[in-house]
């Protein structure tokens, strides 16, 4: 298992996903949890909504819920690129929607599961662990 340090210390799984512990070291992170009915959605593109969560220096700032606005392939990484998100948590999601989130610089932790609040909790004391993505796809060319 590889191991994910925000600081800048980014260790890959063997399928180029982030895995592992997350540990938060930097002053500042935009998070978006895949959310159903208050917990981890086992599939990023197909939740019904995310948990959107600032970070500032070791403190929740803000959390929202909004809908998920749709799943086509290519739209979601643009779409929470452009709300100022960083990391994404779910419990999975397919290697194509991964590379798409980091080419616009959004680190995805998948392998989680339980519930949002405790994920944060998580988070904030160094203790999320990531893994194996809860979820298949029968279609690896498409998207989130």
């Amino acid at each position: 298992m590889g191991s994910w340090d925000v600081a800048g210390i980014w260790r890959l799984g063997m399928e180029k996903r982030l895995v592992g512990m997350v540990k938060l070291k930097v002053p500042y992170m935009k998070i978006a949890i895949s959310t159903d009915n208050g917990q981890v959605a086992a599939h990023f593109g197909r939740c019904p909504e995310y948990t959107i969560v600032e970070i500032e220096k070791g403190a929740v700032t803000s959390k929202e819920v909004i809908p998920n606005p749709g799943h086509q392939p290519g739209f979601l990484p643009q779409f929470l690129h452009e709300k100022g998100v960083n990391c994404i948590i779910a419990g999975g999601m397919g290697p194509r929607a991964q590379e798409m989130f980091v080419e616009r610089g959004i680190q995805t932790v998948v392998g989680v599961s339980g519930s949002v609040e405790e994920v944060i909790e998580k988070i904030l004391v160094g203790k999320l662990e990531g893994g194996e993505s809860l979820c298949t796809h029968p279609n690896e060319r498409g998207g989130s």
